[in-house]
């Protein structure tokens, strides 16, 4: 069985940090968030793996998984270019597929639970194709499916006015290579993509076996900074342990904390969940709950809480920054002012609050 991971669309939600990379590749718990979907399709057995890029800078992508090596998996790139719907990207997979059955996993989306067991059931079940689904509260966001009054998946409508259910199909999906003649057929949705759920729904309407779970534990979509700032927060109560091997000098370090090789820590307190990358200095400062750290940041006379600080970004003499989302470099130092701070900072940005 091979993998698809989807990792384009221009991420405007999330600009001005998506203006230097792909919001994929946006770190919770300091790892990119499309490395956690990598992960969970080795975890499934799936190691051969197509990566489709968009026009936001794919060659960071390629940067990041190079060949797939270093993932202990083979890893090629298919490059989709304009977004034009998911069908249009797993479209473009038909040659790296051949004859497989395979695994299409939005960059952006995780799960709780991983998809092992959904790969289990749509392999022992001899399926077409097989769905996720989830129970959400505003079904008009998403693709949504439709049942009959035994239970049975009769067609999935997407973004629908008036939902036919409360279940939105979520980012993961199981094919054969039936669905490729399928999505050579498609014409483009209102939206002017070619719709998976069009296709899904063409396979129903022709009588192929099309199954579906709704799945346990959480589901997020990483599309905004709130969504980004939850699932850090999940990753990190459900996935840090305690692990210290920096430099720790008259400082306290509470709770599950991990802190990287180099990281100094003086005359502060860490209070976990929280996670410090390698060779950071957190001097007169306190890191709170549900915050991750990058390699070679600097937070000096600060206090941080439920926050993301990327790689090399440095803090100095804020009182309290919190639900705040800083990219790589971006530099934020006050002179005086409001006691709280929320902020959504992209990469190299500088801030000084007076």
């Amino acid at each position: 069985m091979k993998g698809i991971i989807l990792h384009g669309g221009l991420g405007t939600r999330l600009r001005p940090l998506t203006y230097a990379g792909p919001k994929q590749l946006i770190p919770v718990a300091n790892k990119p968030i499309s490395q956690y979907v990598l992960e969970d399709l080795l975890s499934s057995g799936i190691r051969d793996v197509a990566i489709v890029l968009g026009e936001t800078f794919p060659e960071l992508v390629r940067e990041h998984y190079g060949d797939g090596s270093k993932f202990n998996a083979k890893i090629s790139y298919i490059y989709q270019g304009k977004p034009l719907g998911i069908a249009h990207a797993v479209g473009l997979c038909r040659e790296f597929v051949g004859e497989s059955k395979f695994a299409v996993y939005l960059g952006d989306n995780l799960l709780q639970s991983g998809i092992n067991q959904y790969v289990k059931e749509f392999l022992s079940g001899d399926y077409d194709a097989y769905i996720l689904l989830k129970e959400v509260k505003d079904p008009t966001r998403f693709g949504v499916a439709k049942f009959d009054e035994y239970g049975k998946l009769i067609g999935l409508v997407e973004k629908p006015m008036k939902p036919p259910s409360k279940y939105a199909v979520i980012g993961v999906y199981f094919f054969t290579p039936l669905i490729f003649p399928i999505i050579e057929k498609l014409k483009p949705s209102w939206r002017g993509e070619y719709e998976i759920t069009d296709a899904i729904s063409a396979l129903i309407e022709k009588g192929y076996k099309v199954g579906y779970s709704i799945i346990e534990g959480w589901w997020i979509d990483t599309g905004k900074k709130d969504d980004i700032l939850q699932v850090n927060a999940l990753i990190l109560d459900e996935r840090i342990n305690r692990k210290i091997t920096g430099e720790i000098t008259n400082s306290k370090v509470e709770g599950r904390v991990e802190i990287g090789e180099g990281t100094k820590i003086a005359n502060s307190i860490i209070r976990g969940p929280a996670i410090i990358g390698r060779n950071c200095l957190i001097e007169k400062s306190y890191i709170g709950p549900y915050t991750s750290i990058g390699n070679e940041a600097k937070i000096q006379n600060s206090s941080i809480e439920y926050s993301i600080i990327m790689e090399g970004a440095q803090i100095e003499n804020v009182e309290r920054l919190e639900e705040s989302l800083i990219g790589r470099k971006a530099k934020i130092k006050r002179a005086e002012g409001r006691k709280i701070i929320r902020l959504h900072i992209g990469d190299y940005s500088e801030v000084e609050i007076t």
